[in-house]
């Protein structure tokens, strides 16, 4: 048993010394040059990329702050406070008498299960209650960049 130990314990260290020296002969790729400096640059070349813009100095709250005073008058009253409570209720209220029924209330809810009910049981199995499920939303975007173009070898 300790000779079966023993070799296995050798073989794992033989692995391990192959992997490193493996990686310390691996070919090192020198990279690209290094950007020549505005003052190198040759009279009339071409400059490269414009620098970014500067960010404004306007904080969050400060946007936020402008797109609540709808008059513009500096101070946010209390209809413009309400105002987007105001546009969602006016949403939800289907016959705009004023009042919020439950089934004005509930109406998307009401479509979502009638659209599921595929056998119009009035009850949903386990199946079709799965077709509700909500999709988790992603907690980072995408990149929305472009794909590189793939570099012409010419051999």
């Amino acid at each position: 048993m300790g000779r079966l130990l023993i070799g296995g314990m050798a073989a794992l260290l033989l692995a391990a010394g192959g992997f490193f020296w493996w990686i310390s002969s691996a070919r090192t790729d020198p990279g690209l040059p290094a950007a020549p400096s505005a003052a190198q640059a040759a009279p009339g070349a071409v400059a490269g990329p414009a620098p970014p813009p500067e960010a404004s100095d306007r904080t969050r709250e400060d946007k936020r702050f402008d797109r609540a005073d709808r008059d513009r008058n500096g101070s946010i009253g209390r209809d413009e406070y309400l105002f987007s409570r105001r546009r969602a209720y006016d949403r939800l209220d289907a016959n705009h008498d004023g009042v919020l029924s439950f089934e004005e209330y509930s109406a998307k809810a009401i479509t979502k299960f009638a659209a599921a009910d595929a056998d119009h049981s009035g009850a949903l199995n386990r199946a079709e209650f799965a077709a509700t499920r909500v999709p988790p939303r992603r907690t980072q975007p995408g990149c929305a960049c472009a794909p590189a173009p793939a570099a012409e070898h010419s051999d």
